[in-house]
């Protein structure tokens, strides 16, 4: 990494060479130096600088009082924002996550000591180069995580950074150095401090990432407790547990879903965990229904395989299921059946869809607005009819046309009226 060459973007180097044109310092900072060291894109390039927020705004047609008390504007150029912040010094942390005040400084070494990890502590311009002042590039060459000075007091500051270190250790593949993993353990409780949506967010990153195994350090570290709350296995005093989570994650794609799905696969009730760690209604049944499915033989005929397409959904079977599965018998830790078996089952699966079988009372050829025409009587009896007729035509497809359902409805129809 000694011949970085760093390519700032045309729109965020006008914006600097502004700044410094009126007599300010400013430099691109944070992930987008680290990023662009390690030669991946950046995706977000923010900007700091001696200027006041007021300063900033000054100089710039269009700006957005983001979180101007914490120094930050916003510019605008096309449709694209830029974050600047002034140079700062926090105040104290009194709940763990925020600071109470911050302080303006005109000093960027003052501004970089209060980050992260020394990774994310480096900042750029094309007059000054990079200014490393701790180290961040040896950490990025020998794929280190580490706090910058003391990680006691970052992550007394700010108790995400707990988990933003495994994460970063699982997106780039880093290990965490012994002082910051020690810290870790010692002051994993803090997590209590944190907003749950935040955990969240942090955890869907790392273990989509391209080293779910990291999420063993949950267990390792003894932070399992105070995420996972009303969880169950994963509470447990089991390494061997989150190891075959692992292997299992690690066969999957980077899917939301199907990541989570294999985090949640020994829980005893995996929509009550989600729902305690804040997530979408949309994520909790799916992930739910896919750990259910994955613990339910999979049928070994049409008739049955419908009734299971039935009770979990078209979409977890079209996106989903059978690559969970075939994860799991990869792992050795499919209890259902063979590879084969798995193979068998979705040749079935796709017949019923190619062959366009009712697997939906809204696709039967009768439903009932039909039967109300027909002098059927809404009601309990109507829904009686209706679920006859499903039943039938998810054993027998072919009955799926409109005369022969009529019949059969007025058959059981009339079956179901009391005799005199």
């Amino acid at each position: 990494m000694s011949n970085v060459n760093i390519k700032i973007p045309q729109n965020v180097k006008f914006i600097i060479d502004t700044l410094e044109d009126a007599g300010y310092e400013a430099f691109a900072v944070g992930g987008c130096i680290r990023d662009a060291i390690m030669g991946r894109i950046p995706h977000d390039w923010d900007i700091t600088t001696s200027a006041t927020p007021l300063e900033v705004k000054s100089l710039f047609k269009r700006t957005i009082d983001t979180g101007i008390k914490h120094g930050t504007v916003t510019i605008m150029i096309g449709k694209e924002g830029y974050e600047v912040t002034t140079y700062r010094i926090d105040g104290d942390y009194i709940d763990g996550r925020h600071p109470d005040k911050v302080i303006f400084t005109s000093n960027l070494i003052e501004d970089l000591k209060r980050r992260d990890f020394t990774i994310n502590a480096m900042a750029y311009n094309d007059r000054a180069g990079i200014v490393d002042a701790f180290d961040g590039i040896y950490d990025l060459e020998h794929k280190i995580i580490r706090c910058v000075r003391e990680p006691q007091e970052r992550f007394t500051e700010d108790a995400l950074r707990i988990l933003r270190a495994l994460r970063f250790s699982a997106q780039l593949d880093f290990h965490i150095d012994d002082a910051t993993a020690t810290a870790v353990r010692e002051l994993g409780e803090n997590l209590k401090l944190i907003s749950k949506e935040r955990i969240q967010t942090e955890l869907d990153k790392l273990i989509t990432s391209k080293c779910p195994d990291r999420i063993k350090y949950v267990h390792l570290y003894g932070l399992n407790k105070y995420i996972f709350e009303g969880a169950t296995s994963i509470h447990e005093d089991n390494l061997s547990l989150y190891e075959k989570i692992s292997s299992l994650m690690e066969r999957l794609p980077k899917n939301h879903y199907l990541r989570w799905s294999a985090l949640m696969h020994y829980e005893e009730e995996p929509s009550h965990v989600l729902r305690k760690l804040k997530f979408d209604n949309t994520t909790i049944n799916t992930c739910s229904k896919l750990v259910s499915a994955a613990h339910t033989p999979l049928p070994k005929d049409k008739p049955a395989l419908r009734r299971m397409i039935v009770k979990y959904g078209k979409d977890i079977f079209d996106n989903y299921l059978f690559t969970y599965i075939y994860a799991l018998c990869e792992t050795g830790l499919y209890e259902y059946g063979t590879y084969e078996h798995v193979a068998f089952v979705e040749n079935l699966y796709k017949e019923i869809i190619l062959h366009n079988d009712c697997i939906s009372t809204k696709d039967m050829a009768v439903g009932g607005s039909i039967l109300l025409k027909e002098g059927f009587e809404s009601g309990k009896k109507m829904g009686e009819v209706i679920n006859y007729l499903f039943e039938r035509v998810l054993d027998e497809p072919a009955l799926n046309n409109f005369d022969t359902l009529l019949t059969l409805a007025k058959e059981y129809y009339t079956s179901l009226q009391p005799h005199e």
